[in-house]
């Protein structure tokens, strides 16, 4: 009986991750060419098509849905025993750093990640402000920190890319005629500027209302009903609703959160462990609420 080749499932579980050939051939680092010729390969190894066009998308067939989750169960099954083999391999002190907008979202995925492909290592973990982290990388201080700020001077890779949303208290009256009252970090903050730039790019009049230091004080400035501020959708909770084109708010900028490390480093530890977190963790896109 002919042997299903894991490189061909991999690719194929890339694919519906991802919803599409083009981001599958970049997440993998190949051609869309040869993702395509990959999945005819898995076709012809199954004797069935696995993609039925509907509309502009594809989506699985009833065989594709049957092998996407024997693919899954044969792909842990192989990554399992690598990590088994080699985990002996891999000892020390991994420190990582992230902002609070994401210390309850992204930071438990990815040290769930590194915490199954790398049980001997300890771990210590900083939470902290974007660019204070970004400094505490480039003096060492951390080993790779989550950042939602592009810069070239790290080697760094996507973790996620998010919608940045106006929120408020979900009982806030909005009044489209008066002036924006703000609530924003104080400091270097990139959802200060980029909610001030969309505001005065709209001519959309507003007001500083409230500053704080913490994501914690400006998420109970907006629970006491005090304003609006621009933030990742992650925080949205029961408490708090989204404003919208309809209220007058301008469209916010999706904004990628990056994993990065320092440019060439040469900790072994930390490369090894960038490096499995680069062909293995991929975030799902955080959607707007329907």
């Amino acid at each position: 009986m002919p042997t299903l080749d894991l490189e061909l499932l991999r690719s194929f579980a890339a694919v519906v991750s991802l919803h599409s050939f083009a981001a599958a051939a970049v997440h993998l680092g190949r051609t869309q060419s040869a993702i395509t010729q990959q999945m005819q390969r898995l076709e012809e190894q199954i004797g069935h098509p696995l993609f039925i066009k509907q509309g502009r998308q594809k989506r699985l067939t009833e065989h594709g849905e049957r092998l996407l989750s024997y693919a899954h169960h044969m792909l842990a099954l192989n990554d399992e025993a690598l990590r088994s083999l080699r985990q002996g391999q891999l000892e020390g002190n991994l420190r990582i750093g992230a902002p609070h907008d994401v210390a309850e979202t992204m930071l438990p995925l990815l040290l769930t990640e590194v915490a199954r492909t790398s049980p001997l290592l300890q771990l210590d973990i900083h939470i902290g402000r974007s660019p204070y982290l970004m400094t505490s990388l480039k003096s060492g201080e951390v080993d790779m920190i989550i950042s939602n700020r592009a810069d070239p001077q790290f080697e760094g890779v996507v973790l996620r890319n998010s919608p940045t949303v106006w929120l408020c208290a979900a009982g806030y009256v909005h009044d489209p005629t008066k002036p924006v009252p703000l609530i924003m970090a104080d400091g270097p903050s990139i959802f200060r500027r980029i909610g001030h730039e969309a505001l005065d790019a709209a001519g959309v009049a507003w007001t500083p209302r409230y500053t704080s230091s913490s994501l914690i004080g400006i998420k109970a400035a907006l629970r006491a009903g005090l304003g609006v501020t621009a933030r990742g959708v992650e925080q949205l909770d029961a408490g708090l609703r989204v404003l919208g084109a309809g209220d007058g708010m301008p469209r916010l900028p999706d904004l990628a959160y990056y994993l990065y490390v320092r440019s060439h480093v040469v900790n072994p530890v930390t490369r090894q462990v960038f490096e499995t977190l680069k062909k293995h963790l991929r975030l799902p896109r955080t959607d707007m609420p329907a």
